[in-house]
């Protein structure tokens, strides 16, 4: 992941003053997002020609005066003159935070585009580099939050210090405030009137006072094949809840991040030859988390239900007596069909789909695998990457046959993502070597149908940003 060359925070400009020199449109365009705050707004040229009789600011047509600057918290500059070049000079000896407007490199500070719910903001920056990119992410996060959602930030500060005289742990406290701003009661009654937002909840607080105790769950998150834009929204939103985040190694540092920035992590990581937990040690970890009223979210790679050992843990849950819940993932399997546009399904080719695990087959579920491939089904085999000629040879040995087609995907659902396509005797007969990473080998006429030859392509423009 890129680090940041600039760090965000909100400053405060209550009572303070900002100084904008210039009177044209770029200043104009500084105000309508200045304007927005609590701030005393200045504007300080020689020649005032753009109108902005719209908004509160004192107007001051003259040249620049250091004095201007006394009181002042920030400093926009907003046109090209002596004027100007003054005004940054002063802004530097005094360390006043100094933005020039479409001078990046000259700039203390950047402008982001604002979702404004106050006292809620948003603020989408792009260090300057792309600011139309962060005009389109900020339209996104408008659709996302209903106007009235600042009425219930305001609500929360206003409760701030009954919550804490009623709630007495921090956690506690988190977990009412999580409840109040995605309880449907409490947004319908903020909308009818801040009366009745209140009396709601307060009926809220006293239901977490009476149940103060915490109460553990563990949610069972499918983490998807690796990019963390295929992770579901209800995966997104608990991430942001859990006390706790214990994930496999297969998942991405991208996706564990998601989760809420105080969050504790626990990396179980479980690769090919190496075991950091055993299953028992995981069932135990989980179990004693969610015993000490945490939320817990357990992420695996893929879906929890597919491979991924949940049921051992579910059964672990069970035993205890403690919540669980599972939130599905796009199985590896899926993510190898999209990246290479191969319908697993199609109709008079393949009527069915089967996901089976390639390592430790037996010559029974050899056999089974053969007569499913010969009648039509589609094959996506899981953990075989390094048998992959072997898993072929005895498939044809039990009556597949040699020529049917064959996919393999390595990384599916990643930008690493590589591909080989040929038929059974082919991957038989080759020394392929397969690059690292998890593996899906689809067997199967559908396997032909597929966009092989552009599988690069398909996959990179999954990547693309919309």
């Amino acid at each position: 992941m890129a680090l940041l060359n600039t760090f965000p925070l909100s400053f405060k400009v209550r009572d303070k003053r900002i100084a904008i020199i210039g009177g044209g449109e770029e200043a104009l365009n500084k105000v309508r997002l200045v304007a927005k705050t609590s701030a005393q707004i200045v504007i300080i040229s020689r020649q005032i020609e753009a109108d902005f009789s719209g908004f509160a600011v004192q107007c001051i047509e003259r040249g620049f005066a250091v004095s201007d600057l006394d009181g002042v918290a920030l400093v926009f500059v907003a046109e090209e003159s002596a004027d100007a070049a003054l005004a940054k000079a002063e802004a530097r000896a005094r360390n006043i935070p100094l933005n020039v407007v479409d001078v990046p490199a000259e700039c203390d500070f950047y402008t982001p585009s604002i979702v404004d719910r106050a006292p809620l903001t948003v603020a989408i920056s792009t260090e300057g580099d792309a600011p139309v990119l962060a005009r389109l992410v900020r339209a996104r996060i408008e659709a996302m939050l209903p106007p009235g959602f600042g009425k219930i930030a305001s609500l929360a500060g206003g409760l701030r210090q009954r919550v804490e005289s009623l709630i007495h742990t921090g956690p506690a406290r988190r977990r009412y405030y999580e409840a109040l701003v995605t309880s449907p009661q409490v947004e319908a009654a903020v909308a009818q009137s801040p009366i009745a937002g209140r009396f709601q909840a307060e009926v809220l607080l006293e239901q977490h006072q009476s149940n103060s105790e915490a109460t553990g769950i563990v949610w069972l998150i499918g983490a998807g094949p690796g990019s963390e834009d295929l992770l579901t929204l209800r995966a997104q939103r608990l991430l942001q809840e859990a006390d706790v985040i214990v994930h496999d190694q297969l998942v991405p540092d991208a996706v564990v991040q998601m989760g809420r920035r105080d969050a504790e992590q626990i990396s179980v990581g479980k690769a090919k030859g190496h075991h950091s937990f055993s299953q028992a040690q995981i069932n135990t970890l989980i179990v004693r988390l969610a015993r000490q009223g945490k939320k817990v979210a357990r992420l695996k790679s893929g879906d929890p239900m597919v491979f991924g050992r949940a049921g051992e843990e579910i059964a672990a849950l069970r035993k205890a007596g403690l919540a669980y819940k599972i939130v599905p993932g796009v199985s590896a399997a899926l993510a190898a069909a999209a990246d290479t546009a191969t319908p697993v399904t199609l109709r008079k080719v393949s009527s069915g789909f089967v996901m089976a695990t390639a390592h430790g087959a037996e010559d029974s579920d050899l056999t089974h695998w053969a007569g499913l491939a010969q009648s039509g089904l589609t094959l996506a085999l899981y953990m075989g990457k390094s048998i992959a000629a072997e898993v072929a040879g005895r498939l044809v040995a039990h009556g597949a046959n040699p020529e049917l087609p064959v996919g393999i995907v390595v990384n599916a659902g990643r930008p690493q993502m590589t591909t080989y396509a040929a038929s059974l005797r082919s991957l038989i007969d080759s020394d392929v070597v397969l690059a690292d990473g998890p593996a899906i080998i689809f067997v199967g006429e559908a396997v032909a149908a597929g966009d092989w030859p552009n599988a690069a392509q398909i996959a990179a423009q999954n990547f693309k940003v919309a």
